[in-house]
């Protein structure tokens, strides 16, 4: 934690924070351009974001993309703010407005879970395994690049193929796939009519992609869900911006706690 308060406790980084938090996924050029400020110092205080856990930057092509990790954040309100009624304190807008920002094309997460590459990668393509932490529903392909991914939503329910493919698949390293558009579970989730779902289901498709990079004794998982549409309730859903569920933070949190105690986690209580 000492790292992430240094990070912030300088008002040029706490600058680069903000503009990711408008516009997420940026270069070192755009960044540089917009702020006004050195591409030699951009790239200074993005290395002290980066090591804190602040910023995660993802290659597409030539260019470095940077952006906003909400992960650490989580801890810290984890830690300490998890007692009090966060909309009460009005210190936090501004962590606030991180969380649930849906301005976003991109949502990208990272968090460390001690264990090997192949156990994590196993327990993001055997379906006995997302089971445990997907809340029963189970995931099944052959994991090659062109085949579709299916969704078993309860156990004893048929394998049902909602359009998903699978866009990248290199073992240990890198998963790639499709994600479903709008299904009537949403529909019924978000209160949504007929008419409703079917305009819902006009957005374009989304995807999401693992990476995963051993550090030490532990994997490095970063997540990015991308080509998703601003302004939108999958982004809202995804990025666990919403109360009605918790997204891939919640998720990746399940995942982390199977990985590295065997035990399922515990569903939170209703209410």
């Amino acid at each position: 934690m000492d790292a992430i308060f240094k990070a912030l406790a300088d008002p040029s980084r706490r600058r680069l924070l903000d503009a990711l938090n408008v516009r997420d996924g940026q270069s070192l050029r755009e960044l540089s351009a917009g702020l006004d400020m050195s591409r030699q110092a951009v790239t200074k205080h993005l290395a002290v974001l980066e090591a804190a856990g602040l910023v995660t930057a993802v290659r597409r092509g030539r260019e470095r993309l940077h952006h906003l990790n909400a992960a650490p954040i989580n801890e810290i309100a984890e830690r300490w703010i998890g007692r009090y009624d966060r909309e009460r304190l009005s210190a936090l807008s501004d962590l606030k407005r991180a969380l649930e920002d849906t301005t976003l094309t991109s949502f990208v997460y990272v968090t460390y879970i001690r264990t090997t590459p192949e156990k994590l990668w196993r327990a993001l393509t055997e379906p006995a395994f997302t089971r445990r932490y997907w809340g029963g529903v189970a995931l099944k392909s052959d994991w090659k690049a062109g085949s579709p991914v299916l969704w078993q939503n309860a156990p004893g329910e048929e394998f049902r193929d909602h359009g998903q493919v699978v866009l990248t698949a290199e073992p240990y390293h890198r998963l790639s796939y499709g994600w479903h558009t709008y299904q009537p579970e949403h529909a019924e989730l978000l209160g949504w009519s007929e008419e409703e779902l079917a305009e819902a289901v006009k957005e374009p498709p989304s995807r999401v992609t693992f990476d995963l990079r051993p550090h030490g004794t532990a994997v490095k998982l970063t997540v990015t869900h991308d080509d998703l549409q601003p302004e939108s309730w999958m982004h809202r859903l995804v990025s666990g911006s919403t109360d009605l569920t918790g997204g891939w933070p919640e998720l990746l949190s399940d995942l982390k706690t199977l990985l590295e105690t065997g035990e399922a986690p515990v569903p939170a209580p209703a209410g």
